[in-house]
Order: structure tokens, then sequence, then C-alpha cells
């Protein structure tokens, strides 16, 4: 199908779905693998080819301040504007060959409603390099009252996050390295992580809820005074009230020498968020640990979770704290009650 993100230059093309803008000639394929000029226009090689489906928890994403124990239906295609060396979905997001299942929009839809789902997430691989599909798909689903997620590496285009307002209610925006721009070119073919901030700020004004992780690797992006710049950042865009969470490395694709992150580490970053104001700070892929949410106002445990279940004890039918009635501003699954075990 013909994409929407680009511009002519002549005898080229521009990609306008992600940071890099890949100048195309014909016949020539971006960075991703999926954007092909075809005579003079962009096509979207994975539009209706969904490379992985699954059902998940909406805090494996993580989303952890939105719907608690929502089911989500996930997707992603094959292909990647990123080249993580250490990526857990590599023979996904690394597949240079172009191949997926048959679904049409509407037919995504409703394979999430005949599951249960309460939204789709676009993610495994960046949804930025199919987004004319996610949209499409996204643009159906809020019709039938479905939320939208996107779990994206945080390089897309102002022009992407614009035509993403038509469908997009929630991103995860995945640092990696302690957004160390070092790091980032060694390790990812990237040259800098500043247009992730710019990304930020575009999510932030078009009104779509925005959660922070950062997976922290160590030795070679583990670096706490990168840590409180990338902070600083996030904090000037988004305010003292951004879940953010910092994530443990485990050894994958080309990265199997490196140890997993220590605990340790983990806790050193997640003390120095606490210690410039930030509210809600987690740690992941660390079973029963940093994992549960308490009331900035009065300390109370809101929600326990152990893994990618959640247990809602401290809120009541309305989303406030049961002991002191602050509101985080976490919306809950109506049909569930404020004592479900999810």
């Amino acid at each position: 199908m013909m994409a929407k993100l680009y511009r002519k230059l002549g005898d080229a093309i521009e990609c306008t779905a992600c940071s890099r803008y890949c100048k195309l000639k014909p016949g020539k394929t971006g960075f991703c693998g999926v954007r092909k000029n075809i005579d003079g226009d962009l096509y979207l090689l994975v539009y209706g080819l969904p490379a992985a489906i699954n059902v998940d928890p909406i805090e494996k994403k993580p989303v952890l301040h939105m719907l608690p124990g929502a089911r989500i239906f996930s997707l992603s295609t094959v292909g990647c504007s990123f080249a993580c060396q250490y990526c857990q979905n590599y023979d996904i997001s690394q597949r240079r060959t172009i191949t997926g299942y048959h679904y049409d929009p509407e037919e995504i839809v409703q394979e999430a409603l005949s599951m249960g789902c309460h939204g789709i997430a676009y993610t495994y691989n960046e949804p930025s390099i199919f987004m004319e599909y996610a949209h499409d798909i996204g643009v159906i689903a809020r019709r039938h009252g479905l939320i939208n997620i996107f779990v994206t590496n945080g390089y897309e285009t102002p022009e992407a996050i614009e035509y993403a307002k038509d469908f997009l209610d929630a991103a995860t925006v995945d640092f990696k390295g302690n957004a160390s721009d070092e790091f980032y070119r060694k390790y990812i073919s990237v040259p800098s992580a500043d247009p992730i901030f710019r990304t930020l700020e575009n999510l932030r004004d078009a009104g779509i809820h925005v959660e922070i992780t950062d997976l922290v690797v160590p030795g070679v992006g583990d670096n706490l005074k990168d840590a409180r710049i990338m902070l600083e950042r996030i904090m000037d865009i988004l305010g003292q009230y951004v879940p953010i969470s910092f994530l443990r490395f485990h050894p994958d694709y080309r990265m199997m020498d490196f140890p997993d992150t220590p605990v340790e580490r983990l806790k050193e970053h997640h003390d120095l968020a606490v210690s410039m104001g930030f509210k809600y700070v987690y740690i992941g892929n660390v079973p029963g640990y940093g994992e549960n949410t308490y009331c900035p106002n009065c300390g109370n445990l809101l929600i326990e979770r152990f893994i990618f279940s959640s247990r809602i004890v401290g809120l009541d039918r309305n989303g406030r704290c049961k002991k002191c009635g602050y509101d985080p501003h976490i919306p809950l699954l109506s049909e569930k009650s404020a004592d479900y075990i999810f």
C-alpha cells in the first residue's frame, strides 16, 4: 500500500516516519526494510502483514498508569528503525524478508474484540515504521471503544506524531543506556538520542499519555551522570508525575557475553530519580521488586504488582487513594471492582 508519511525530492523521496529521514531513489528501501520507493512513491511493504500477534497484560508493555489488568491485543510487523545489538525480538525486528499473516485493519480489530481485549498495542518492533497500518487499525479500534498503545523507541518525526493523533492514546517510550549518544551510536546504529526528547514534547502536546522506560546495560549503558542528564530533560518536558521504569538488561542476540544488570545498579537509578523529585519510579524485569505504585501524597500502597499481574489495594472505585483521597489519575477498568485481583 502507498504510504502517507513521505515527501518528494526531485527524483528521490524522503520518508518522514522516523528521524532517519531516509532519502530513497527509485527501487531503494529505507533502513527499516519495509518502506520502499516504487516508481517515485513510497510504499509500505508490510501493510496488512503482522509478523507477530499475541494477547498480553497491559503491564507487559509496560503501561502501569492506565487500565491496570487490561487485556491488550499486541502486534508487530518485521523490520525496525533501530539495530539494537541486544534485541530480544531480533528475529522479527532485523528480518529483511517481507513475511507475515494477512490481516486487514478491520480483521485485527475484530480479533481483538473476540478475545475480550481492552486495547491494541503496536509493539515488539518499532511501530512508526508501519505507521499507516497502525493508523488504519487504530481509527477503527477507537470506534469500538478500544485504546491504542505504542511501545516505541521514540524516534518518530513530528509529522508521524501529528498523524498518530487520530488514534493514539498512550505511548511507552523506551530509552536505552541512559540516552547516552555513545551507547546509541555503538549499540543501536543511531547517531543521537536527541530526537527522542523532541518526541516526548510532541506526545505531550498531542495529549497522549506517556510512560518512560530506560534499559540499564551494565558497564556500557549504566552511567549515573548520563542518567541524571536524561532525567533532567525528561523532568523539564513531562514533569515529576511521569511513570519511569528502569529495566534490567539480560544478554541476547549479539550481546550474549554481557551480564544481567545487577539489582543494586537498578536501585541506584531508582533512588536517583526519586531524589530528583519523580513520584512514580519503578524497576522492571526483576519480579517482585520495585513494581508497586504508592500514593505520592501519603505513601499508601495503591497497586500491588508481581511480574505482569496487578492487584488494586489502595484505590477506591473512583480511582482515589482510600487513605487520603488523592487522585493519581490512573484510569481503571469500569467492569472491575477496586478489590479485584487481576
